[in-house]
Order: C-alpha cells, then sequence, then structure tokens
C-alpha cells in the first residue's frame, strides 16, 4: 500500500470518533433555582439529584444541571430568573414562591416544576391543584395555613401566652397571606402579636433589641426564603435571648430552633424528581396535579430547650414527630 494511502486511513480513522461524538445527543439541561442560598437548600437538592439518579438519570450521561441561588435576597430574583430563561433548559424547578413567581413571569412555555411554594393557584401560577392548565406543577406547602397551630402548640409549651414576636419579610409575597392568618389565630387565642419588619441581615440585632423591649415571650419564624437562609442564626439569637422559637421546617430545629412545624420540604425536593421524570418522557405540566403535603411533622430541639431553660411538656414531646437530644 502507498504511504499516500496509508495517510488516508488513518486520517479517515481519526475522524470516525469525532463523528460518533458529533452524534451523541446533549443531555436534557434541568435549571435549579432558587430564593434560597445553596447552604440552606443543600439537603433538598441532594435529595432530588439522589431520587434521579434513583430513576435512571446519570449527571453528564443523560442529564445536566445548572444552579442559581439568590441567597436569600428577593430583589435578585428577576436577574436570575432571567438567566435561566435565557439557558432555555428543559425543565426549571424552582422554590420557594417568590422563585416561581419570577420564572413564571418570564416563560409560559418551558416547564416549572415547584419544589415547594405557597397556594399556587391563589399566586396566579395555575388554574386549579387538580389541572394546573399551564406550564406550572409540582408541590405546595400552604404555608400560610399552619400559623394557627405554631401559636398552639407555643401555648401549650408556654401556659400564659400572650406576646408573640414575628418576624415579617415585607419582599416576600407570601407574607401578605400569611400575616393575615397569623393575625386572625392571634385574635382568637387573645395573643397580642409584636411583628418586625425585616428588610436585611443587619436588621436581626434590632428586631432582637425590640423583641425584649417588647417582653414579648415567644418567637414565631414564618416560613420565608430569607429566615431560611439565616435560620442559624436567628436560633443562635434566640437561645441568646432566651426566647423560645418556633419555625416551619425541620431543617430550622436542626440548626437550633427550639420548635418546627410543617411540612417537610427535603421530601419535597426528592417528589420534585418524580415530576421531571414525568415530563422529560412525555408528560405535560398542564396534565399533572400539583401536590400538597402529605404530613405535617413536628420538631423538637431539647438541646435548646436546655439552653433557655425551658422544660417540654411530657405530652407534646410525646406527640413530636422527632426528637433532638
Amino acid at each position: 500500500m502507498r504511504r499516500r494511502d496509508l495517510v488516508k486511513l488513518a486520517g479517515l480513522a481519526a475522524a470516525i470518533p469525532l463523528v460518533a461524538n458529533a452524534q451523541q445527543p446533549i443531555p436534557p439541561l434541568i435549571a435549579i433555582f432558587n430564593a434560597g442560598s445553596a447552604e440552606s437548600t443543600s439537603q433538598g437538592n441532594e435529595a432530588f439529584r439522589n431520587h434521579l439518579r434513583q430513576l435512571g438519570y446519570v449527571e453528564g450521561r443523560n442529564i445536566r444541571y445548572e444552579y442559581r441561588f439568590a441567597d436569600g435576597v428577593i430583589e435578585r430574583l428577576p436577574a436570575l430568573a432571567e438567566e435561566i430563561v435565557r439557558l432555555n433548559p428543559a425543565i426549571i424547578v424552582s422554590a420557594p414562591v417568590p422563585a416561581n413567581i419570577a420564572v413564571h413571569k418570564l416563560t409560559k412555555t418551558i416547564p416549572i416544576v415547584m419544589s415547594t411554594g405557597a397556594d399556587p393557584v391563589k399566586f396566579g401560577l395555575a388554574q386549579s391543584l387538580a389541572r394546573p392548565g399551564g406550564n406550572v406543577t409540582g408541590l405546595t406547602n400552604f404555608a400560610e395555613a399552619l400559623a394557627s397551630k405554631q401559636l398552639d402548640l407555643m401555648r401549650e409549651l408556654r401556659p400564659g401566652l400572650n406576646r408573640v414576636a414575628v418576624l415579617v419579610n415585607v419582599e416576600n409575597p407570601l407574607h401578605v397571606p400569611q400575616w393575615r392568618e397569623t393575625e386572625d389565630a392571634a385574635a382568637r387565642a387573645s395573643i397580642t402579636l409584636v411583628p418586625y419588619e425585616f428588610h436585611k441581615s443587619d436588621d436581626f440585632e434590632s428586631a432582637f433589641a425590640a423583641f425584649a423591649e417588647a417582653k414579648v415571650q415567644a418567637l414565631l419564624v414564618p416560613p420565608d426564603t430569607t429566615f431560611a437562609s439565616y435560620r442559624a442564626q436567628i436560633a443562635e439569637r434566640a437561645i441568646k435571648a432566651r426566647l423560645p422559637a418556633i419555625f416551619a421546617n425541620r431543617l430550622s430545629a436542626e440548626a437550633g430552633g427550639l420548635l418546627s412545624y410543617g411540612p417537610d420540604p427535603v421530601e419535597n425536593y426528592r417528589h420534585a424528581a418524580v415530576y421531571v421524570d414525568k415530563i422529560l418522557k412525555g408528560a405535560k405540566p398542564a396534565d399533572l396535579p400539583i401536590e400538597r403535603p402529605t404530613k405535617i411533622e413536628l420538631v423538637i430541639n431539647l438541646k435548646t430547650a436546655k439552653a433557655i431553660g425551658l422544660n417540654v411538656p411530657p405530652a407534646l414531646l410525646a406527640r413530636a414527630d422527632e426528637v433532638i437530644e
């Protein structure tokens, strides 16, 4: 064989892998968009990826991920939502309601799977839970309905309770209906609320100073992406002030909060993978019912109770889904 023919054959052989690689399909891109921080949502995001792995999706082989986090700063969401939509992902997985709203404003075609968020019907994200009818589906936590039970738990913990501090994030659209629910529950229980309007992380020091001056007996920390990002800091300040605090989910109790009562957010993230799988296989978000939490759990941190010198009633401990000792 002549040298010229050998060179041609060698060039052809080298080109075959390149052609094969060029024919490999690009894995679908899943964009994870969260108003919280990477740290505060790490357990949920890991549960989401793990469940997708169980369903057969391997990162880099048949799925890709891109992340955007607002770090609890709601004002950053519109710009981050624009970045996400420009990526043109196969699916956007978003949470909680401020992120869900921000990305929904920019696309009515890219499927959006909520891993958590308040009532999507009330906020205009879906026509109904059973038949969403648009590009948004997933899971909701209906967080605004929990305030009444949270106050009941605090009254059980502290008989005679009549003054409760409440952190309010004025930038979060959820806090309007949430605050009304809290006011109604407090009025029924003859409890005076002492709200503090939060604007930035530096406000926590002045917030707890105001709570001390008002002589509050407990603190209610409502579901909020900013408060979730600072849950350890809030819990630490509450302990220092010897102030019993109740939060909306177990991650805050694990971070040092005294009590948490609400749905398990990690389970929501895990189940969001099922929605992603169905959509990748051809299902339409409009036809996938939005699910509400099937379980509301009570978590009590006894280490924190001891630190603030509080005895938790045995009856309350017996009802807890988990006790941190």
